[in-house]
Formats: C-alpha cells, structure tokens, sequence
C-alpha cells in the first residue's frame, strides 16, 4: 500500500512540475478562442487603415475568428501604438502602424511611452513602390520645378502631413533646404483629413501614400508633381523627385507599415500570425488591392527584422543632420 501511495505521488509530482509547458503548448495549440483586435494608430480613411482592414479580413478567414480593426488615431501614431504595448502578450491583440510612429518618433517626441525595439515582436513590413508628392489644382504646378517657383512666391507654403518627423514632413524639410523654401507644416490625425485639405485648396500640397492620395488626383483637385522611390505604373510620366533634381538622404528611404504583437507574445502564436500575413501575398482579394495600389508584398518574418533595423538607422541620422527635434 505504502509503495502504490508512493508511486502515486512521485507521478503526481512529475505531472505538476510539467504541467506549465504542457498548459503552454495546449494553450498556443487551441489559439485563438475569441476574436483579435487589430489597432490601427490612424483615423479611417489612409493607407494604413486600407492595409490593416485587407490583411485583417484574410486572418480572419484563415484562423477562424473574426479580425476587428478598431481606429485609435491621435498623437502621431502614440495613442494607438501605446494601446499595444500596454495589451496583454497572448496573441489576441496586434498593431499595424507605419514606420514614422516607431522610428521618426523617438526623436520628436520627449518621453515616448513605448520602446519600438524591445517592446514590439515585428511580423511583416509592407511598402509602397513610390510616394506622391501632389500640388493643389490652385497653385498651377505640374512639376517639381513649377512647384518650387509657385513656393518662392509665397509668405509661407502650407504643406499638410501627419506628425513631427512623419513621411512628408521630412520630404518637404528636404526640399525646402535644398531650394530655401518657407514652408508651415500642418499636421493631422491621419492622411483622409489631410488629403480633403488638399482637395479643397486649404493646403498647397502634401505627400503620402498613393491609395489616400488617389481621390484628389481622380477629382483633379490635385496634380501628381513627383514621387519619392520609383515611378507609379498608372503615371509613367511623372519623373521621380531625383530625375526631376531633388537631392537628399530621405529620397532613398521609403516609409513602410508594419504589423506587429507586444513583446512576450508565445513564440508559436508570433510564427502563426507572421506565416498568415506572408502567405497572404498569394490571395486573390490581397493581390488585388496590392496590385490596385502598387503595394509590395508582405515580407518574411526575417526580412522585417533587418529592415526595421536599417531604416531605424538611416532615419534618425537623418533627422539629426536635418535638425529635428521635439515640437
């Protein structure tokens, strides 16, 4: 009797100091029980907004829950990013942002209530082949050169982005040292916001991506000047900022969006999510909206670490040497 007992026990034992690893892997196996929240740090309206609700209704297809994205716009991407970081690590929140509100806000926001490197595990990055740079139909311009004359004619250019530091404002910051523009940077929750400034003539011009941009270049309220990367397929003849003479460090960066999940999320549940949003790239309702507004494909997992490390360099040197700082 006393040897069944004991046998009885030291099984007991062994089951409890192996029951953590086991409750770990059934947990991550039986993933996900509910629906997934998907912040996006911007209003309704943007690129950003358009990437997350695409990728989020093929995650919601593939993993057997429903994807909800919920719009925390505010702050320059701080509002929502923050949301994450302070989210529970179990796989049931994720972020998409772009890159301005992890890398350019480290350097123009004091005391950023988030660490981008060690608090956020990046899944895939996703770029556009090139960004616009769009005048309003009042100032006449349909170049860089025409554009740059408009600007020396002014007080001050009102030019619209989303956040000290964000895409469009460091383009113009480049192209108003190089050609001594004055500019008065206008800053907005998001790009839908921005871009209607621009469509009823408040702003003079902005930069951003081209799914925002498209409703203003299709109502010709606002003319595609430039671009920064590559020329956009649907405009061949629009020259690059840098065929047209535009220099600068910033010209050769391209703004990304990332997806990512809080720092401690189980590594089972990481691969899942990163190995959804790259196969993504074969499915005919991603395809066609990569392809309607010239996005590349999702990355590899290994892909968005080194090129959330690269762009996190070349970035904040360049907001150093242009002299960026906190508003």
């Amino acid at each position: 009797m006393s040897r069944l007992t004991r046998r009885r026990f030291m099984a007991a034992t062994a089951s409890a100091i192996a029951l953590p690893a086991l409750r770990t892997h059934a947990w991550a196996q039986g993933w996900p029980t509910k629906p997934i929240r998907l912040i996006v740090p911007y209003p309704v309206g943007g690129q950003t907004d358009l990437i997350a609700r695409t990728f989020g209704d093929f995650l919601s297809r593939n993993i057997g829950q429903p994807v909800v994205v919920e719009n925390k716009g505010g702050g320059g991407g701080i509002l929502g990013v923050t949301e994450v970081k302070r989210a529970a690590p179990d796989g049931y929140t994720l972020l998409c942002t772009i890159s301005s509100s992890l890398i350019q806000n480290r350097v123009t926001v004091k005391d950023l209530p988030y660490a981008p490197e060690q608090d956020f595990i990046y899944l895939t990055t996703i770029s556009g082949l090139g960004g616009p740079l769009v005048a309003a139909e009042k100032t006449g311009a349909t170049n860089l050169k025409e554009f740059v004359d408009y600007a020396k004619k002014l007080d001050k250019l009102n030019f619209g982005g989303y956040g000290v530091g964000s895409t469009p404002h460091l383009l113009i910051e480049t192209l108003s040292r190089q050609y001594g523009l004055k500019v008065e940077m206008v800053h907005y929750r998001g790009e839908a916001p921005m871009w209607a400034d621009v469509a009823s003539q408040t702003l003079d011009a902005a930069a951003g991506s081209y799914a925002a941009a498209l409703p203003v270049l299709q109502s010709g309220r606002g003319k595609l000047i430039g671009v920064t990367g590559d020329r956009l397929p649907p405009h061949p003849d629009v020259a690059t900022l840098v065929e047209q003479g535009a220099r600068g460090k910033y010209l050769g960066v391209r703004a990304f969006t990332a997806f990512a999940v809080p720092t401690g999320t189980p590594p089972e549940i990481v691969k899942k999510f990163s190995d959804l949003l790259y196969q993504a790239r074969e499915d005919a309702k991603v395809k066609q909206v990569l392809a309607t507004y010239f996005l590349q494909s999702p990355s590899t997992f290994d892909a968005a670490q080194t090129r959330f490390k690269n762009d996190t360099q070349v970035l904040l040197e360049l907001l150093h040497e242009l002299g960026v700082k906190p508003e």
